[in-house]
């Protein structure tokens, strides 16, 4: 048995835990500096955490984002962890240096990794293993296939949520400890919070199938409810505090065009049941379903777990199956059913089973390590050897071995051969333990180094010149029409820097750059719905051609959303009437055209709509326009004595907006849900304001205040208590 550490010492073993997982990350940007710089990361996160940074910097609050419609709402998209202190505290740091986008990537990637390394270590040392078995869980959850290949380098709200359910777990764990204070509710609270608002609900679904294993868990054991109480009462402080964020989601995903999404995105990247042998060697290659619903052939990367943790949990069960299964049996079952679920299609909005694969990792490197820690030694790497000699001559026999079969197994059996002698050289037990974290460590690293840890999921080389806007003009709105970004503009279809015209995604974030386009997966503004725009920010290629060809001269629906450019891609024909556009620059990427006229104003009066048609309404005088991030303010004077005046305002339309002119609250209504409308009283003159402050915001807001309030106020009086309790120790001690 190994004796509790001190609370000093965990937290130096979770350090150096972290530290580890940074040289591992170095090691890996010093084989390739790209690594992190994929997919999503490039569309989607990068230019997204680039305006966030900017937003926190001129003292505006990263609600919205005047610089994309489809993705307008940053708070309601939750994968950018909108309310997340540490999110939003990292981005700002890391946006203080002078650094290109594969290393801002990387950098965000690593600070979170860092954590999550620390975060597994504590856990771990809660259930009394050893430092180096700790260090071993901490390497498998954070450098685990899934985490690394996607979470790492691609999906980042997986990552941001993830890094934070090892101190969710410990925090739950500590909170049902019968021996701690009546405080002890306050540890998962900052945890549950960090994970919520981290921008992945699959991590939430994850928390919650946590807190009910644990519950039932407890329930058993102690026949008391009593016992989870302090449990559910930190986990609901921890959800009070996150309120803004899930009600923003709840709020956000009703009506969006992924309540719609095809059945068939819930058999896409399920784990086969053939592909488990990547679990010892991740070069197995069978077919998976892909994004397409298509089988194809797929290297079991994102089951790379250091070889270790499988051949020891088979050795285990024969050895001594019944002692484990006494010992271990609720691991087990929830090992089980987390492998079950990510073999099995989801419902609702979750789709792609395969995520569940971090908690699989964490749990399986867990269960691993209490096997260790009740038999250690030989046996250890007798098992994983055999297992991988036995996988590598399947692999042989079945024709799995893919693209990158024979070179990993050979690598991993001269780790294997110099682990043997290792173990011979020196017998120390302690030894050997910090042996197996070496080999973990250098069988993960030589897995990533053979094997590219992107998936095939599309690269784009996008430039630095990404952040000027040349040959666009930022006091523009445009429309962009080009095709899906990663058919045309990954870097094995064009060579040298793209985007610099079509900007797809959210790229044009980066400069400043204000287009209707964007990268949203959940495809909520109305403009997103109603103009068939998709996940990458890319229009349907028909609606797009009809809007640029039919509805871009004057009365167009181009113009009433404030349209006054329009960017077509080389591959795209179609082109708007000479007579009100003009060709603005041209060159081997796409076109750019600007309207003859001067830019359309942001907030516009004006005499009739055709969503209304059988009405005419007076001409209202606008001045002083304060177009900001999350509200409207302008000075407007309505006739007396005549119609009534719309006002619409070029910006996307979310449920939320208040108008208020002076002390008077104005009704805000909507053209098609694409853009907001204001009707003003005949003789309405002042300061009308138009702002952001749907319900979820307000309501989520005043709980997350009380239940921080109750939080500090508990620590506060946790504090008291504990220095009262040294106090009268001392006391009784003289």
């Amino acid at each position: 048995m190994v004796a509790p550490r001190s609370a000093n010492s965990q937290f130096l073993g979770a350090a150096i835990a972290g530290l580890l997982v940074v040289l591992f990350c170095l090691l890996l940007l010093g084989h390739d500096p790209l690594v992190f710089w994929n997919d999503d990361y490039e569309l989607s996160i990068l230019p997204v955490f680039a305006d966030v940074a900017r937003s926190w910097s001129q003292g505006h609050w990263p609600l919205l984002t005047p610089y994309s419609w489809v993705c307008g709402n940053l708070a309601g998209e939750f994968q950018y962890g909108t309310f997340s202190i540490f999110i939003n505290a990292v981005v700002v740091l890391i946006w203080k240096f002078p650094l290109t986008f594969p290393q801002q990537a990387a950098t965000l990637s690593i600070a979170h990794l860092f954590v999550l390394a620390a975060g597994a270590f504590l856990l771990a040392g809660n259930r009394k293993l050893s430092l180096p078995l700790s260090i071993f869980v901490a390497l498998i959850a954070a450098l685990n296939g899934w985490i690394i290949c996607w979470g790492a380098t691609d999906w980042f709200g997986a990552l941001g949520a993830f890094t934070w359910f090892p101190w969710a777990w410990w925090g739950l764990e500590r909170a049902l400890e019968p021996q701690r204070s009546r405080w002890r509710f306050l540890w998962p609270a900052p945890f549950v919070y960090f994970l919520v608002t981290g921008g992945f609900p699959y991590t939430v679904l994850m928390l919650a199938l946590l807190i009910s294993w644990l519950s039932i868990k407890t329930l058993v054991e102690t026949k008391s409810l009593l016992s989870i109480l302090p449990m559910l009462l930190g986990v609901v402080l921890g959800f009070g505090i996150s309120a803004p964020a899930w009600l923003a989601l709840f709020d956000y995903v009703h009506g969006s065009a992924r309540e719609t999404q095809p059945s068939a995105a819930h058999w896409q990247w399920i784990i086969p049941l053939r592909a488990l042998p990547g679990l010892i060697l991740p070069s197995w290659t069978v077919n998976w379903a892909d994004f397409s619903t298509r089988y194809r052939p797929h290297t079991a990367t994102e089951l790379a777990c250091g070889i270790v943790p499988a051949p020891v949990l088979l050795a285990g069960f024969i050895w001594r199956g019944r002692l484990l299964v006494r010992q271990l049996k609720w691991e087990f079952i929830l090992l089980v059913f987390v492998l079950l679920l990510s073999m099995l299609p989801m419902f609702g909005f979750f789709r792609w089973s395969f995520r569940w694969l971090p908690f699989f990792h964490l749990l399986l490197a867990i269960c691993a390590a209490e096997v260790l820690k009740i038999r250690p030694g030989s046996p250890t790497f007798a098992a994983t050897f055999l297992s991988l000699v036995v996988v590598a001559i399947a692999m042989l026999i079945f024709g799995t071995a893919g693209l990158y079969g024979p070179a990993l197994a050979w690598i991993y059996l001269e780790l294997g051969a110099v682990w043997v002698l290792a173990e011979l050289v020196m017998r120390s037990s302690k030894f050997r333990e910090w042996s197996l974290v070496c080999f973990v460590f250098a069988s993960l690293l030589a897995t990533y180094f053979c094997i590219p840890p992107n998936c095939g999921v599309p690269k784009y080389n996008f430039s630095q010149e990404l952040t000027k806007p040349e040959p666009l003009d930022p006091k523009r709105l445009y429309l962009a029409v080009y095709s899906p970004a990663e058919y045309v503009y990954r870097h094995e279809y064009r060579n040298g820097p793209v985007g610099q015209i079509a900007r797809p995604g959210s790229t044009p974030m980066w400069a400043r750059l204000r287009f209707i386009n964007g990268y949203s997966p959940i495809l909520a503004a109305g403009v997103a719905r109603e103009l068939k725009f998709f996940i990458h920010g890319e229009i349907d290629r028909a609606v797009g051609e009809h809007l640029v060809g039919d509805e871009s001269g004057p009365d167009g629906l181009l113009e009433k959303l404030g349209v006054d450019g329009i960017v077509i891609a080389r591959e795209i024909s179609v082109e708007p009437a000479p007579s009100g556009w003009q060709l603005e620059f041209s060159n081997n990427e796409g076109r750019v055209f600007h309207r003859r006229d001067d830019p359309i104003p942001p907030v516009r009066s004006v005499d009739r709509i055709d969503s209304r048609p059988n009405e005419s309404f007076a001409p209202a005088s606008i001045s002083r326009i304060d177009d900001s991030r999350n509200y409207s303010a302008l000075d407007v004077d309505v006739p007396d004595r005549g119609a009534t005046a719309l006002i619409t305002f070029s910006r996307p339309y979310f449920r939320g907006y208040r108008a208020e002119l002076g002390k008077q609250t104005l009704p805000v209504d909507s053209y098609r849900g694409l853009f907001p409308v204001v009707e003003l009283p005949s003789g309405s003159h002042g300061r009308l304001v138009l702002a952001y402050r749907p319900w979820w915001l307000v309501f989520g807001g005043c709980v997350a205040i009380l239940s921080a309030g109750i939080f500090v106020a508990a620590l506060a009086l946790a504090g008291v208590s504990r220095v009262g309790r040294k106090a009268i120790q001392y006391t009784s001690r003289l």
